[in-house]
């Protein structure tokens, strides 16, 4: 299934633009499915093959709460809780990403009414929570299995055992079950978003905030290996007017352009979408836009692992990863035990380091041309000794 996933800094048109990039994949005669927490522009009547679901994250905490409450029934009522009803239930902060994670893996396992689609476009929150959205199913996995590894409920036997030594009760079996099944479906959640025809898609207003943004935004791209399969700058004026402050604005706005287009070309097209004069909100204004929003089969995807290594001397590896628009004052570097945890400016990642790496020692960083190179040197303790 070919996805792409829509953000860009905000206020440019986000929505109407995954709006139209749909529309544009329904008219080229495949079956899509366009995701949006947001209300979406009129749609053509006429458009057989798109289908629309709307996140509601409301609904979905509230689900979600019930279903664990009637799983910990019995130790609820060990405690003497009081059981909550539905309706005296609100969201908290932060269900919002995970309503958007459910209906990604509803879309990923072909769940109910999002099965069968060739095309997925998902209108994801702004930069950079957008970012930060896409790497929550890893950083969430990574947690439950830490907190409750697998392995131990091979030794559910021993629980009774082992809550009298401990004096404590030991983890229940539902729990491993709940935490094996959340890991199922933020496994497929993740698989989707690292397939290789998985692109994102920007859009971005010309104008220097909103390139400060983007350039941002690739250095946060490139670390989680996500790949762009074009910018949409959104409402670009006429390049020419006869009234001086439009004529001014277009210039700025054609400025801006000339420079995307250096920064994102090759690989990464910057399309413009022609400024309506109006907020988009009808089939017709649509069906404009999407004359700009058509999606490329042929775009690479995901970059899968981004990492390669290289012979930097004296026994010495380094570790390569491309972050283009990364600022050597912006990057941190930490290493334990077996993983690499690494900062570059407001976005993070939790690298599980290679075999070989392992046994190894990080005797330095440096960032050139674009290049992050990680230097690895063996540690004699851990490597075999040659005769």
């Amino acid at each position: 299934m070919r996805t792409v996933l829509v953000t860009g800094p905000g206020g440019a048109g986000r929505t109407t633009v995954a709006a139209a990039t749909a529309l544009a994949s329904a008219r080229a005669g495949r079956r899509t499915l366009l995701i949006s927490a947001d209300a979406v522009p009129a749609l053509p009547a006429d458009t057989e093959r798109l289908s629309c679901a709307r996140i509601d994250s409301a609904a979905h905490f509230r689900d979600e709460l019930l279903e664990l409450q009637d799983r910990a029934s019995g130790l609820l009522d060990l405690l003497g809780a009081n059981r909550l009803d539905g309706e005296e239930l609100t969201e908290l902060p932060g269900s919002a990403q995970l309503a958007v994670l459910h209906a990604l893996r509803r879309a990923a396992e072909g769940d109910g009414p999002e099965a069968g689609h060739e095309v997925l476009v998902v209108d994801l929150p702004p930069l950079p929570d957008a970012l930060a959205l896409l790497a929550l199913p890893g950083q969430l996995r990574r947690y439950l299995r830490r907190l409750l590894p697998a392995e131990r409920q091979a030794a559910r036997a021993l629980r009774p055992v082992l809550a009298q030594l401990a004096g404590v009760p030991m983890p229940a079996q539902w729990l491993y079950e709940a935490a094996a099944r959340k890991d199922a479906e933020l496994a497929a959640v993740e698989a989707l978003v690292e397939d290789n025809a998985t692109t994102v898609r920007l859009v971005a207003e010309p104008g220097q905030a909103a390139g400060e943004a983007l350039r941002s935004a690739r250095t946060g791209l490139a670390l989680h290996g996500l790949r762009v399969d074009s910018v949409v700058a959104s409402r670009v004026l006429p390049r020419h007017s006869a009234d001086p402050w439009f004529a001014e604005l277009a210039a700025r706005q054609e400025k801006c352009l000339d420079l995307w287009h250096q920064e994102w070309t090759p690989g990464t097209s910057v399309r413009e979408a022609a400024h309506l004069g109006r907020e988009p909100r009808t089939a017709d204004d649509l069906a404009l836009l999407a004359e700009t929003c058509a999606t490329d089969d042929r775009a690479p995807g995901h970059a899968g692992d981004p990492w390669w290594t290289e012979d930097a001397g004296d026994g010495v590896i380094a570790w390569c990863l491309p972050l283009p628009g990364a600022v050597k004052e912006d990057l941190k570097l930490v290493r334990r035990g077996d993983e690499l945890f690494l900062t570059a400016g407001p976005f993070h990642r939790i690298v599980r380091l290679e075999s070989a790496l392992r046994r190894c020692t990080v005797s330095g960083a440096a960032l050139t041309d674009g290049v992050l190179r990680v230097r690895f040197t063996p540690d004699p303790a851990l490597w075999p000794r040659t005769q």
